[in-house]
């Protein structure tokens, strides 16, 4: 192996790692929290946590095999199975994430009626839909014998070997990314473009009430006034740096990937072999920093993990005290034998 395929061995291996720890806490935390099962965001982050430990277990073990033995890891059947998956749980995570952006959109935009637009039954209808959705193309693309290994990406994915099926595969790979990764995107984009608008006119109004006071007050210390004005500042640019890292992170994973299996539909431009790989690990990526991005840096998870954290802890220091007595009490009657 030379030192680009070690690298990019390394690199699966460590998304691998991450993703399954971070997405297991999620599952975890939802789990031990009432109040995080009650929200009904938590079913579509539910959704994407599934989607990504599977993602994890699946498709990513097999994309190390096909770096490290450049081949085909496994039969046909186990190929077809994974990149079937393959198709489904990326088409869920994009389609979980445009559902997510609507549930914040209704939250921020309608805030009095959010409860009675987004209740659980609503919840579970989308979350059919993203289902259906998801699974019409991969189920499509196995009647036609168009999932296998794919050397490009070391990974079992939609994959043409028929030069006969090239056209009806260039329009079948276009609509399939128009409908899953385009579509998520303009809902994402939509959606928390809105919220934006809202946070930053509440911001405006907040600012001129925060101004209005630092007049009137006027014995108020200077040091008081600069962190209300400091705080002014963190508050208009907090909403921002959560819809850019929401935008932004799905931009950075999965469009490289994306134009890269256009691009490859194009036998002008040449894809160089490394490329194809960075680009399909910049798609798993994504099952890596969706649940910092959507869970685990919210104060109710990082709260809940605590908890949880906190409890094995002392269950341990609890079980550990009392193996200290119960050795202690034993050597008390040895003596006193």
């Amino acid at each position: 192996m030379s030192i680009w395929e070690l690298t990019l061995a390394f690199v699966v291996v460590v998304l691998m790692l991450v993703a399954l720890l971070a997405n297991v806490l999620v599952l975890l935390c939802f789990l031990y929290s009432t109040d995080i099962r009650k929200q009904v965001p938590g079913l579509f982050i539910l959704n994407l946590t599934f989607c990504n430990l599977l993602m994890t277990v699946s498709s990513m073990p097999l994309t190390l095999a096909g770096i490290i033995y450049k081949s085909q890891p496994g039969g046909d059947q186990i190929c077809h199975v994974v990149g079937f998956l393959e198709t489904f749980l990326t088409t869920n995570s994009m389609l979980s994430m445009a559902a997510l952006s609507i549930d914040r959109w209704i939250a921020v935009v309608f805030p009095l009626s959010y409860h009675s637009k987004m209740r659980y039954r609503d919840a579970a209808l989308i979350l059919s839909y993203t289902w259906l959705h998801s699974v019409s193309f991969p189920i499509a693309a196995a009647s036609l014998s168009w999932v296998g290994f794919h050397h490009l990406y070391a990974s079992c994915t939609l994959y043409n070997k028929r030069p006969e099926d090239r056209t009806q595969f260039v329009i079948f790979t276009g609509v399939f990314h128009a409908l899953s990764f385009l579509l998520s995107l303009i809902i994402l984009c939509f959606t928390y473009l809105k919220v934006l608008k809202v946070a930053r006119f509440h911001c405006k109004r907040i600012d001129v009430i925060t101004m209005q006071t630092l007049v009137l007050l006027v014995d108020i210390h200077p040091s008081v006034r600069e962190r209300c004005l400091e705080e002014q500042k963190r508050r208009r640019q907090r909403a921002t740096k959560k819809i850019s890292t929401f935008i932004g992170t799905f931009i950075l994973c999965f469009a490289p990937y994306v134009i890269t299996r256009l691009v490859e539909l194009s036998s002008v431009v040449h894809i160089n072999s490394h490329w194809g790989i960075i680009s399909k690990c910049l798609a798993y990526s994504k099952a890596v920093s969706d649940p910092f991005v959507y869970s685990l840096l919210r104060h109710q998870y990082k709260k809940t993990w605590k908890d949880i954290i906190n409890k094995i802890l002392k269950r341990s220091s609890i079980n550990s005290s009392a193996l200290t007595s119960e050795a202690h009490n034993r050597n008390m009657s040895q003596l006193n034998e």
